[in-house]
């Protein structure tokens, strides 16, 4: 299918597809005259990207994580999807830390403002 039917059909927006292609997430292949061919394991793998992207994964682990998503279980994978996982908690932790720091900025803003409306600044 093309892309305008591949983004219609996946939810992601034809921008999103070549941004995918790009980054080398998907690999669709191409008709006589150039244009993207978007077969149905392509589409499947648009969905698995969009839903990592919107647990909020960058496009670096992502990347590391697609081309096992394919292959068969063995001990090799194991280790690669524990690596993942140890990835993803780093990760979350670096988040989690921004967030806090965040949080306190807010609250030093906060504070600053109520001073600042109290003394009619």
């Amino acid at each position: 299918m093309k892309i305008s039917e591949a983004a219609r059909t996946s939810g992601a927006s034809a921008r999103s597809l070549r941004y995918y292609e790009d980054e080398g997430l998907i690999v669709p292949g191409r008709l006589g005259n150039g244009y993207r061919d978007f077969c149905r394991s392509t589409i499947d793998r648009v969905r698995v990207v969009r839903s990592l992207l919107e647990a909020g994964l960058p496009v670096r682990l992502i990347k590391e994580l697609l081309p096992h998503l394919a292959v068969e279980p063995d001990a090799d994978t194991d280790a690669v999807c524990a690596e993942f996982l140890h990835e993803v908690q780093s990760y979350r932790d670096r988040l989690t830390a921004r967030i806090a720091s965040l949080s306190d900025q807010r609250e030093a803003l906060d504070a600053y403002l109520r001073g600042a409306r109290r003394t009619g600044r």
